[in-house]
């Protein structure tokens, strides 16, 4: 079981405990959120003013200090809310009962699903990444991404347990930024591909497709059979952790 321990131990971020709000205060923190990010997806951080995330809310700036006390803060908080769901699904799926390879694509399903919902997260992402000098990208790499690197680093080396000569090339970050980074930019770029789709707008068909496909080349980077029926049978089920049975 020493890889489910691994698994167990993962640096994971706590989840973080918001202020108690009453209700009309809680809709307008909501609404705060929503208006930041697209603002943020939009125009980048540095662009983005408090005055004007403001004025798609209907109040006033010093009414975002109540909830936030600087853009910063606001930023980091609409990272957590983009990131949060989805990290604690990861959570739930990570230490499941599931054969490692199930586990490993319904983690990638998950995360393609997600994207599809949150049109924004593909755009915050590409637009901060193109000043890898902005102190925002340290915020976005250390406290929410760095978890998705280190999911993949535990499915790399639950499977080099059994399968070292075949995985023993494979690098868990650039791993995981040929898989995200096959939705992220299929996302944001869905216009061009797909005509009559609106920036970030994943019709069911072309979700289910591009699902699919990322399946498929998940599946051939880690060396899994290509028939997920054979996961209930393959040596993962031995041990449920994803090492070899003994």
């Amino acid at each position: 079981m020493a890889a489910r321990a691994s698994v167990r131990s993962l640096a994971w971020p706590p989840k973080r405990k918001e202020p108690r709000l009453g209700a009309q205060a809680e809709r307008t923190r909501a609404a705060i959120l929503q208006a930041a990010e697209a603002s943020f997806s939009e125009r980048g951080f540095a662009a983005t003013r408090l005055e004007d995330v403001a004025a798609q809310v209907g109040i006033r700036r010093a009414s975002i200090v109540y909830y936030f006390p600087d853009k910063r803060a606001l930023y980091d908080a609409v990272l957590a809310d983009v990131f949060g769901d989805l990290l604690d699904h990861f959570r739930d799926v990570l230490v499941g009962d599931e054969p490692l390879p199930r586990r490993i694509e319904t983690a990638v399903g998950m995360f393609v699903d997600h994207v599809a919902k949150r049109p924004s997260l593909p755009r915050l992402l590409l637009r901060q990444v193109t000043d890898p000098s902005a102190e925002e990208l340290q915020v976005l790499v250390q406290e929410h991404t760095t978890p998705f690197i280190a999911f993949v680093g535990e499915m790399v080396r639950g499977r080099r347990a059994r399968d070292e000569a075949r995985l023993s090339s494979i690098d868990p970050a650039h791993l995981a930024c040929a898989i995200a980074g096959a939705t992220l930019f299929f996302a944001a770029a869905l216009p061009a591909f797909v005509p009559g789709s609106g920036a970030g707008e994943m019709q069911p068909e072309a979700l289910a497709a591009h699902r699919q496909q990322v399946l498929e080349i998940t599946r051939r980077l880690l060396h899994l059979a290509p028939d997920p029926a054979s996961y209930a049978t393959s040596p993962e089920r031995a041990s449920g952790d994803g090492s070899p049975p003994r």
